[in-house]
């Protein structure tokens, strides 16, 4: 991982952030691209103060941005066009659907209340103008990615695409909580793969998991004597 050498001396530019960013907004931000993304509307934001909106094409042309919110298995531009159902949704961005001379483009806005006059002036004026303008209700937010997905990157490291299809399929195929074990007990014994796991979830399946079919229900955790007899027979 590259290191950041922190920040220089000397005047530096600071982009404002609203306290109810903190105290509202970020508790309720449970996707890493969406938050990302919102913070970097309010950085290009207020670097243009002449236009209160982000145009669709520049978003998705911006390669510091792609950057960012890039996921292992995912083309950066669907990232982003996930995380800006997010920010619509949960109502941090706002959006006007803008066609003209057989062009058809979204323009972000803040929900300020800059944003908001900016958005509902820029409405009025196009109509105005003959330009077909139309505001873009709020769709509801995409699926969370699987669990799985998230126990890999945190206990065995970047998730591949390769890998990634593999994942989805256990996680269709096994109970969550056989999962989270599997895992938890890969870290125990330092056996930190997929394929060690996949063979812990293969036992169950075909073996069974006398003490899970009690567990599955009533959320007790399987024994440590039960824990050691699978390990031992995959070791």
């Amino acid at each position: 991982m590259k290191t950041f050498e922190g920040f220089p001396k000397g005047n530096l530019r600071f982009t404002p952030v609203p306290d109810l960013f903190f105290s509202e907004l970020l508790p309720k931000i449970d996707d890493l691209a969406e938050l990302k993304l919102t913070l970097h509307c309010f950085w290009r934001l207020y670097r243009q103060p002449r236009r209160a909106y982000l145009r669709e094409p520049e978003l998705y042309a911006d390669g510091l941005l792609l950057q960012s919110i890039k996921r292992p298995g995912q083309p950066p531009e669907a990232t982003l066009a996930e995380a800006l159902e997010r920010a619509l949704y949960r109502g941090t961005l706002l959006a006007l659907r803008v066609e003209h001379e057989g062009n058809s483009e979204t323009w972000y806005f803040l929900n300020s209340e800059r944003g908001r006059q900016a958005r509902a002036t820029l409405e009025k004026h196009l109509r105005t103008n003959q330009v077909l303008v139309q505001p873009i209700d709020p769709t509801p937010v995409p699926e969370e990615r699987p669990l799985i997905f998230k126990l890999y990157e945190d206990n065995i490291g970047l998730l591949q695409p390769v890998i990634a299809e593999e994942l989805r399929d256990a996680a269709n195929t096994y109970p969550e909580i056989w999962i989270q074990e599997a895992f938890r007990l890969a870290a125990e014994r330092n056996k930190r793969n997929w394929r060690y796991i996949r063979a812990i979830l293969e036992r169950w399946a075909r073996e069974g998991k006398d003490d899970e079919r009690h567990s599955r229900y009533s959320g007790t955790e399987p024994s440590d004597e039960t824990r050691r007899r699978f390990l031992d027979e995959l070791e």
